[in-house]
């Protein structure tokens, strides 16, 4: 009996952990026919009202992992969002800089945006462009 069980428990795990892709929810509005080389990058930025007035953010992009310290360009933006286009199959660090009247914050996300290929999920086969998102928003400012 108590092999049994050790079978019944090892089959379990093997179930849960297997090597089987898990789904990804397909956007079939956001399918291109054809495989992209360039993607764009939605940045999303914190309003400016708890800022100065007319306030810009200092957005600076990164090659890579921030402490690899490639930086790709800097740029500085009034919106709430925020559009970079950039190549596929590379990570990018994006940070923000927030200066309010006694304080400066600085946001960082980083993403790695990648290709799928789905042939059945939608009408007709696509590729689907994934992790292309970042919320450079602040949480805390206090």
């Amino acid at each position: 009996m108590r092999k049994l069980n050790k079978y019944m428990v090892f089959l379990s795990l093997i179930m849960i952990f297997s090597c089987e892709e898990k789904g990804l929810i397909v956007n079939c509005d956001e399918c291109l026919p054809d495989e992209p080389v360039k993607v764009v990058i939605e940045v999303k930025l914190d309003s400016n009202e708890p800022y100065q007035s007319g306030y810009t953010s200092n957005i600076k992009i990164y090659e890579g992992n921030l402490e690899d310290s490639l930086l790709i360009g800097s740029y500085w933006v009034q919106n709430d969002v925020w559009e970079f286009e950039a190549d596929i199959n590379k990570q990018y660090t994006f940070t923000a800089t927030y200066v309010t009247s006694d304080k400066t914050y600085i946001a960082v996300d980083s993403v790695f945006p990648r290709i799928k290929y789905e042939p059945d999920k939608c009408n007709d086969p696509c590729y689907y462009i994934y992790d292309k998102k970042i919320s450079l928003k602040l949480k805390y400012t206090k």
